[in-house]
């Protein structure tokens, strides 16, 4: 089976499969081994994918197939999602053959239930960005959680860009951390900004008055308006800090150290002033937080990002 048919162009397939025959071969040593001058930029674009380390070393091949397969898959969501649109033109279009009018491009609701039901009737979106204020106003219920981790899984690709407000809230920042976990990717700027979602860059969902939470939203398909919204948020993601690459909290730092050195949860949370339930939660974050499976590992992975 040819690897085009998962969304490599003939060359890189080529290369790839060159590297895994002879890994660390040069740049200069494939393409001539290959016959290939546009060796480098096909070894720029393996990089891109994933594919290829910088040592020029390949994924392994269950690895690489598994890699290409998740971005087919998320081609297919986005696709989905544009066809989706058309069926919102059909929908229009009726309104307006109903009504006898144009179809607003803005529409203002007064309830947030109004919002989400909107939000959630777009079944079959590809991408969101969302730019939400600390702290959050509600939990997601655990059904709403449930289907929104369906999308993630799915390939849906999901932005949250907060303030960084969420530092000096544990509460929130878990929160925060645990869907940057699932894959909706957060990050924190010190900024100002309004609460904004932008669904599929075609649809912007932006409150009145950024200050109330339950206040008149409105929802905008204008594509001018849309793209505007949607490059403010662009320039906002660019300049904000990777949820991943913050510091540890003052707590997050002590129970780190008492993981590493007392052998009981009981003594480490007595030692902190804290129960051992909590303690047990701040353990569990702190590693879904280093992508550990067990606590050696993650006082190992600590170490190693100099937390220890």
């Amino acid at each position: 089976m040819s690897l085009e048919s998962l969304g490599l162009t003939y060359d890189q397939e080529r290369v790839y499969r060159y590297l895994l025959r002879a890994p660390h071969a040069g740049t200069d040593t494939v393409g001539a081994d290959l016959g290939m001058p546009a060796a480098r930029e096909v070894l720029a674009e393996l990089r891109a994918l994933g594919l290829v380390d910088d040592q020029l070393v390949p994924l392994p091949p269950a690895a690489a197939v598994d890699l290409l397969v998740r971005h087919r898959v998320e081609r297919t969501s986005r696709e989905l999602a544009r066809l989706d649109a058309a069926f919102d033109v059909v929908r229009e279009l009726a309104e307006e053959a109903r009504c006898g009018r144009p179809v607003e491009l803005v529409e203002r609701f007064d309830t947030i239930d109004e919002v989400n039901r909107r939000v959630q009737a777009m079944t079959h979106r590809a991408e969101t960005m969302n730019a939400k204020r600390l702290p959050f106003n509600r939990p997601y219920a655990e059904s709403a959680a449930r289907r929104y981790r369906r999308r993630l899984n799915d390939g849906m690709v999901s932005r949250t860009l907060v303030g960084a407000a969420a530092l000096d809230l544990p509460d929130q920042l878990a929160y925060a951390r645990r869907w940057h976990a699932l894959g909706d990717l957060h990050r924190v700027t010190t900024e100002p900004y309004s609460p904004l979602l932008v669904i599929d860059r075609r649809v912007a969902f932006v409150r009145l008055d950024p200050d109330r939470p339950d206040g008149d939203t409105l929802m905008i398909r204008q594509p001018g308006i849309v793209a505007m919204l949607v490059a403010l948020f662009e320039r906002l993601w660019a300049r904000a800090a990777d949820l991943d690459g913050l510091g540890l909290s003052a707590t997050e730092a002590l129970v780190l150290r008492a993981l590493a050195e007392q052998d009981k949860d009981e003594s480490a949370a007595r030692a902190l002033g804290m129960s051992v339930r909590k303690y047990r939660s701040h353990v569990a974050e702190l590693m879904g937080r280093l992508g550990a499976t067990t606590r050696f590992q993650a006082a190992l992975r600590a170490k190693e990002r100099g937390w220890l």
